[in-house]
């Protein structure tokens, strides 16, 4: 171990509270009992330079807020917009009921707003470019001013307007949409894109009922809406994203160093918790477990569970943050020194550089315009015309983790995604570029090896292709 680390002090033994009286005994020994636990055991991080104070990366919750509030309504008022247009929709319909919320509510409402409000109707005109598009609120708030609230005529007992309720509620959104004659009324309504489908059985039918059959039948499903508008991203966001990407691969660069790791000693599940924990006391969140994987020449160690990490051995990582409302998805790779070296083999080097490879094709390929489908099936082609042997499964990022958008393979599926694989990459959106190398090691007597890796990759307004922060090239070494 370096200089840079310090472990926790050997805690003196459950006896020596023994002759300690009354309540004062049993804290010194809970204390030394939870001291004593190995999953407290792990190293200490020190203080390391960084460009952000480490227990607010982002400010205050309050700072935060203004910011994805301002997201929000670039968002309505720009992206909205002009993807109803696009898509030939002159109404959009969104209703929910309290914590049974649609797929796209997020992405709709402030950041105070955790639910629907009850029963919640979102009514989206558009009334054409001089007006714009009208955004109605039957329920809940105006959120922050982005909405016109809409309350019922009737009156609480305590004086003020109530709150819409029950057949009253679906009355006036019937009259409300009746007032502005649309010639189509798009709802979240699809077989293949859960993005798309947010619309339930009951509220639909309630739906149905209101509008009448004249109404009823203007109604159509244009699910490539609600999944443009979850993975169209703004401009303001990006900075805020890049320094998440920052935060991420710090983490990672941590967790795979002899500041997490002590060979013999360490075991996977003691970093995947460092990590859970670390994004943790950063005041951030995570949308799924870490998961921290080894493997070993001449080893398989496919049914291993936790194994202590061991000098020689390759790591791969798969770790998320969310932050701001916004996800990210990383993999990288690690090698453990042996006793003597300096750097990982040659073989693991050119192993990761065929993963590189990989990834440029797959920038190469993406481009406006295309489908997830089209873009796998010229990506493997050039990957096996190049004679690497990998798979393809990179996805769409942003408000959801696994976002809105088209898919670009499925581990399990690489002759295309039926559905999910159909949408077209458009501008201003966030891929996380997922995918495996696999590559015979010399120095492992030609035991294949699996360099997979994650990295975000932007698509710009202009329909330019670049990392959000930067890829990995080379491998983490632990000392």
């Amino acid at each position: 171990m370096t200089n840079s680390t310090q472990r926790l002090a050997p805690t003196a033994p459950m006896g020596s509270a023994r002759h300690i009286p009354g309540i004062l005994c049993l804290t010194i020994a809970l204390s030394a009992a939870v001291l004593s636990l190995p999953a407290l055991t792990a190293p200490v991080l020190h203080a390391q330079a960084r460009d952000y104070a480490p227990e607010r990366p982002f400010g205050t919750l309050r700072e935060q807020a203004r910011t994805q509030q301002a997201w929000l309504e670039e968002r309505l008022e720009k992206n909205l917009p002009m993807l109803m247009r696009k898509h030939g929709v002159q109404m959009w319909v969104v209703t929910m009921r309290e914590y049974n919320e649609d797929p796209v509510f997020r992405a709709l409402v402030s950041p105070t707003t955790f639910a629907a409000r009850r029963r919640t109707i979102y009514i989206f005109h558009d009334r054409g470019p001089d007006e714009g598009v009208e955004r109605l609120a039957l329920g809940g708030t105006s959120q922050g001013g982005a909405y016109e609230a809409v309350r019922a005529t009737v009156t609480a007992p305590d004086g003020r307007a109530a709150e819409l309720w029950g057949r009253d509620q679906w009355d006036l959104f019937a009259s409300m949409v009746r007032e502005r004659d649309p010639e189509n009324i798009a709802v979240n309504i699809a077989h293949e894109h859960n993005f798309a489908d947010g619309l339930t059985a009951g509220e639909w039918e309630q739906m149905q009922e209101a509008l009448g059959p004249d109404l009823t039948g203007r109604v159509v499903r244009k699910p490539l809406l609600a999944i443009d508008y979850l993975a169209m991203r703004v401009p303001s966001m990006t900075p805020v994203y890049r320094k998440m990407q920052a935060i991420v691969h710090e983490i990672i660069a941590t967790a795979f160093s002899d500041v997490v790791i002590e060979p013999g000693r360490t075991t996977t599940a003691d970093v995947v918790w460092w990590m859970r924990q670390r994004v943790h006391d950063l005041g951030l969140g995570s949308w799924f477990q870490p998961s921290v994987s080894v493997q070993r020449r001449g080893v398989s160690m496919a049914d291993s569970i936790a194994p202590t990490i061991q000098q020689g051995d390759v790591l791969h990582c798969d770790f998320g943050i969310v932050a701001l409302g916004q996800t990210t998805d990383t993999q990288h790779m690690a090698y453990v020194l042996r006793e003597g070296e300096t750097e990982a083999p040659a073989g693991l080097q050119q192993a990761l550089a065929n993963s590189n490879r990989l990834q440029d094709i797959l920038l190469e390929e993406t481009k406006v315009g295309r489908t997830g489908n089209e873009i796998l099936a010229s990506v493997l082609e050039k990957m096996r015309a190049e004679g690497l042997n990998g798979t393809m499964y990179t996805h769409p990022i942003g408000d959801h983790g696994h976002g809105a958008g088209p898919l670009i393979g499925l581990w399990d599926y690489q002759t295309g995604v039926p559905g999910r694989g159909d949408p077209y990459v458009i501008p201003s959106m966030w891929f996380s570029t997922e995918l495996q190398v696999t590559t015979p090691v010399p120095e492992w007597d030609g035991q294949p090896v699996r360099m997979a890796q994650e990295e975000e990759a932007e698509i710009t307004a202009d329909g330019e292709i670049r990392w959000s922060l930067r890829r990995q090239t080379e491998l983490h070494l632990v000392r």
